[in-house]
């Protein structure tokens, strides 16, 4: 897909972080946007300073884990537009703790937006996309940590991870039922300037925690402030993660890793995994 102007793209997310640049790219492109974010006071200015710009929005507030909103907003945007072009399933969370520390809640946050959320988008949308006809691509954001494994954030790798297998099933199956009109791509950025570190400030009441359930410790700490660390020095701008999404949008092209130097250790990973190593931690 490589023609934009006047089409419509899908961006859950949307108020901050990559969703945001997405929405910029696709707004200079001279896309339509639709903006779903769970954060209502981010996302209500945001929408207006596009508009301000001539921008045609639609901006809805939505919880992406919730597969009846999100059937409620195709509905929405298809009565608006008629057709989506781009459908970007970029919401995401993250989390830190030990795998057997981790509790209830944190798996049904993690799990619930950044696999479930990503789920309900294409139920909802993909089939309208695909009775449409007309030329789409999906983008699923996963993350390099959906290419490697290490110690720390256990559910939100396992949540990549997920995101990567379902994101290669939808790209298998779109091309089995011969609807060529679609494609699919996995966005597997590292570090960037996003504040996914502090994701827990949009987390709904219904799965916090209780304070006597959280076991973070010094490690665990440790862990988050090297984390914030590469973001802050090395990490990429959300515009340049936006950038290799359309160029891969562009070319058809389903992998996008947007920060080269992590190549090398995904190809550690199906080292190990081939040759009957045990996993190494390569400190991702």
């Amino acid at each position: 897909m490589d023609t934009f102007e006047n089409k419509v793209a899908v961006i859950t997310g949307g108020a901050s972080g990559i969703g945001l640049a997405l929405a910029k790219e696709a707004a200079q492109l001279g896309m339509h946007l639709v903006l779903l974010d769970i954060d209502q006071k981010t996302l209500a200015p945001i929408a207006d300073d596009f508009r301000a710009q001539g921008v045609n929005v639609l901006a809805e507030t939505v919880d992406v884990r919730d597969a009846s909103q999100m059937e409620a907003l195709a509905e929405k945007v298809y009565a608006e537009f008629d057709a989506v072009h781009l459908l970007f399933n970029n919401a995401g969370v993250g989390s830190v703790g030990k795998v057997w520390e981790s509790t209830p809640a944190d798996w049904d946050w993690v799990m619930g937006v950044n696999v479930n959320g990503v789920v309900n988008g294409i139920r909802a949308f993909v089939p309208r996309m695909i009775a449409g006809g007309e030329p789409g691509h999906i983008v699923n954001t996963a993350s390099i940590a959906g290419l490697v494994t290490g110690h720390g954030m256990a559910i939100y790798r396992v949540s990549k991870h997920s995101v990567v297998v379902l994101s290669e099933v939808l790209s298998h199956e779109l091309a089995l039922y011969g609807h060529d009109h679609l494609h699919a791509s996995v966005l597997c950025p590292a570090w960037t300037k996003t504040n996914i570190t502090t994701s827990d400030r949009v987390r709904p009441g219904d799965i916090q925690n209780a304070p006597e359930d959280v076991k973070i410790g010094p490690m665990e700490i440790g862990h988050l402030k090297q984390m914030q660390r590469h973001i802050d020095e090395t990490g990429k701008t959300p515009e340049e993660i936006a950038a290799a999404t359309f160029d891969a949008i562009r070319n058809n092209r389903f992998y996008i890793i947007t920060h080269e130097e992590f190549v090398p250790a995904v190809a550690v990973r199906m080292k190990d995994l081939l040759g009957g190593n045990n996993p190494r931690d390569l400190g991702i």
